[in-house]
C-alpha cells in the first residue's frame, strides 16, 4: 500500500511522492525556549517522533530536521523579568526540552538547528527579499514582507487576502504599508538585543527564522513541513509567502500539523495559562502512559486532557504490558521477518494511511486477543515478536512487563509490602484458611492491587 498524507494546503489525502526516490526531506516547528515544555508540545513531539520512527521501518531515508527558536520577543521579556542574559535563560530551557524529550522517549531529531545560528542566512534572504521588492525599510527601522506582492498569500490557511485587510485595525502611526504585512527585521538600538546587518542593527522577525533554517538544513524546496495546530496562519502562511518569493520555487509539498490538546473543551495553551508541563504530569503519570495517550488519537484529531483519559490510557497500556508477561525472554522481531504477518501487515497498512495510529493501535489489541487463545503455543511466541516490533515503533514496551504493571506511584504501597501480603496470603491458602486469604486479597484489592492467580502462582499488578 502506497504512503498517503492528508496535506494542510491541498485538505485532502495524497499519495506521497518525495523529491527524491526513497527519501524525505522533514520539518517540524519546535519550541520557543523561555518555559517548560507543556503537553501540546509533547504531542507534537510524540506525533512527529512516532511519524518518523514510522517511515525509517519502511526503509525511508528521512532527515528530520526540528528548530530551537531561541530568539524571540517572549524570551527577551522573560530574560528581562529574570534579570539574566537571554543565552543563559534559553540554554537552561533547551536541556530542560531535552530532559522532557528524554523522559517521553522521544528520539532525537537529526538536525536541530538553533535560530541564533543562522543569523547570517536570515540576513541573506531579508536582502533577497528587499532586493526582489518582497520587502521594505520602514521609517521605525523595522523591515517589513510585502504581502500585497504575493498573489497567493492565504494558500495554506484558505484566508481571503482582502478580507484580513477589511478586517485589520490600521494603527495612524502605523509604519506599515498593508497592516498585514509582518516583520522581518525588527529594529534593535545598542542597548537591545540585536545583531548587525546590512539594514541596520536588529534582530530577527520569528517567521524568517524557520524559513532560513529548514533551507540551510533541507534546501529551498523539500517534501513535508509539520507543526502543531495554531501554525497554519499566521505563522506557516508567512513562512510560504517569504520562502516562495526569496527562492523563485515550491517551499514544501506536504502541509502536516497535529492537533490541539483540550482542557475541558478549551484549548491549552501558555497564553489561557490552562496548560500543565510535561514534568508536573510525568510526577504522577508513567511517561508511556502518557505517551500512549497521546498516540491513542489521530494526529490530527484534538486530543481531551484529563485524569479520566489518562486512567484509560494506563487501562490500555496494561492489557499489552500484561500480554507480554511471562514472554521476556523473547527477541523483538525483526521488521524484515514479518512481511508475512497479517497483524504486522494490518498495521503497516493503517500508518500508511495518513499515520493512522488509533487503528494501528487496534490491530496490537486483536493481536493480543490472538495470543491470549495461543499462549503457551510456538506461534504465541512470533505473536509475542511482533507485538514487541509494533510497541517499538511506537517508543512503547521500554520496561520490563512486571516493572511496569507493578510501577508505583509515591502514595502507592511498596512493592516489597505487597509481596509480604501475597505470602502471607498463599500461606493462609495453604493452611485452607481461606476466610484469612479474601481478606488479605480485599486489602490488597483496597490499595489498588489486582492479583491474577494461575497454576504457576500469583502474579499482581496496580489497578489502572
Amino acid at each position: 500500500m502506497s504512503l498517503t498524507i492528508y496535506s494542510t494546503l491541498s485538505g485532502k489525502k495524497e499519495v506521497f511522492k518525495p523529491r527524491e526516490p526513497g527519501k524525505i526531506g522533514l520539518y517540524v516547528c519546535g519550541i520557543t525556549v523561555y518555559d517548560y515544555c507543556h503537553i501540546g508540545h509533547a504531542r507534537v513531539l510524540v506525533a512527529f517522533d512516532v511519524i518518523s520512527r514510522f517511515l525509517r521501518s519502511q526503509q525511508w531515508a528521512v532527515h528530520y530536521v526540528r528548530n530551537i527558536t531561541d530568539i524571540d520577543d517572549k524570551i527577551i521579556a522573560r530574560a528581562e523579568e529574570n534579570n539574566e542574559p537571554f543565552t543563559a535563560l534559553t540554554s537552561r530551557y533547551i536541556e530542560f526540552m531535552h530532559e522532557d524529550e528524554r523522559a517521553l522517549g522521544i528520539l532525537p531529531p537529526d538536525s536541530e538547528p538553533r535560530a541564533t545560528a543562522h543569523i547570517g542566512d536570515i540576513i541573506a534572504m531579508i536582502e533577497t527579499l528587499l532586493a526582489k521588492e518582497y520587502a521594505y525599510r520602514a521609517s521605525n527601522g523595522d523591515v517589513y514582507y510585502r504581502v500585497s506582492r504575493f498573489a497567493e498569500y492565504g494558500k495554506l490557511s484558505k484566508k481571503d487576502p482582502e478580507q484580513l485587510l477589511a478586517g485589520a485595525r490600521v494603527d495612524v502611526d502605523s509604519a506599515k504599508e498593508d497592516p498585514r504585512d509582518f516583520a522581518l527585521w525588527k529594529f534593535a538600538d545598542e542597548h537591545e538585543v540585536g545583531w548587525s546587518s546590512p539594514f541596520g542593527r536588529g534582530r530577527p522577525g520569528w517567521h524568517i527564522e524557520c524559513s532560513a533554517m529548514s533551507k540551510a538544513c533541507l534546501g529551498a524546496h523539500f517534501d513535508i513541513h509539520g507543526g502543531g495546530p495554531d501554525l497554519p496562519f499566521p505563522h506557516h502562511e508567512n513562512e510560504i509567502a517569504q520562502s516562495e518569493a526569496a527562492n523563485g520555487c515550491q517551499y514544501v509539498n506536504y502541509w502536516m500539523h497535529a492537533g490541539a490538546v483540550r482542557l475541558d473543551g478549551e484549548k491549552m495553551s501558555k497564553s489561557l495559562g490552562n496548560f500543565f508541563t510535561i514534568r508536573d504530569v510525568l510526577k504522577q503519570y508513567h511517561p508511556e502512559v502518557v505517551r500512549y495517550l497521546l498516540i491513542s488519537s489521530h494526529y490530527r484529531s484534538p486530543i481531551t486532557y484529563s485524569e479520566e483519559n489518562l486512567i484509560e490510557a494506563k487501562a490500555g497500556l496494561d492489557r499489552l504490558y500484561g500480554a507480554l508477561r511471562g514472554y521476556e525472554s523473547v527477541a523483538t522481531a525483526q521488521l524484515e521477518t514479518l512481511g508475512d504477518n497479517e497483524f504486522y501487515k494490518k498495521f503497516v497498512a493503517a500508518m500508511n494511511d495518513d499515520f493512522n495510529t488509533r487503528v494501528a493501535l487496534a490491530v496490537m489489541f486483536d493481536l493480543v486477543r490472538a495470543l491470549n487463545t495461543a499462549k503457551g503455543s510456538q506461534e504465541a511466541e512470533s505473536l509475542v515478536a511482533a507485538l514487541k516490533a509494533m510497541g517499538e515503533l511506537f517508543g512503547l514496551f521500554g520496561s520490563a512487563a512486571d516493572a511496569f504493571l507493578q510501577s508505583a506511584g509515591q502514595d502507592d504501597l511498596a512493592a516489597d509490602a505487597v509481596e509480604a501480603l501475597i505470602a502471607l496470603r498463599t500461606q493462609a491458602k495453604n493452611d485452607k484458611d481461606f476466610a484469612r486469604a479474601d481478606q488479605l486479597r480485599d486489602q490488597l484489592l483496597n490499595a489498588g492491587i489486582v492479583l491474577e492467580d494461575s497454576a504457576q502462582g500469583t502474579q499482581w499488578r496496580r489497578d489502572s
